[in-house]
């Protein structure tokens, strides 16, 4: 097979994991996701159990980090105000 054809059928699979905090040992509180190849249609809310721990475990299962939040300190007087998620990372498989 050559180097075209192998990147021809690769496929990518997303994992976005939502953890306690900047750090990636923290504990997953949310996740999502999507699979490029077609085998699956996962959906959020469909586990009550996260597919990692952490993201560490998910890219001890070979899942590559490619993007992570920007940390941004809350406003003065904003600290304790309930919003979106924070500490959001994106994961890849090519498969």
């Amino acid at each position: 097979m050559t180097t075209s054809t192998q990147q021809q059928t690769l496929r990518q699979q997303v994992l976005v994991l939502y953890l306690a905090s900047s750090a990636l040992d923290s504990p997953v509180v949310g996740w999502s996701v999507y699979d490029g190849t077609g085998e699956s249609t996962p959906t959020t809310g469909d586990s009550d159990v996260p597919p990692y721990e952490s993201g560490l475990d998910a890219l001890k299962d070979g899942w590559r980090l490619f993007q992570a939040a920007q940390l941004l300190p809350p406003q003065p007087g904003h600290e304790y105000d309930v919003s979106f998620l924070k500490h959001e990372f994106f994961f890849e498989k090519l498969v």
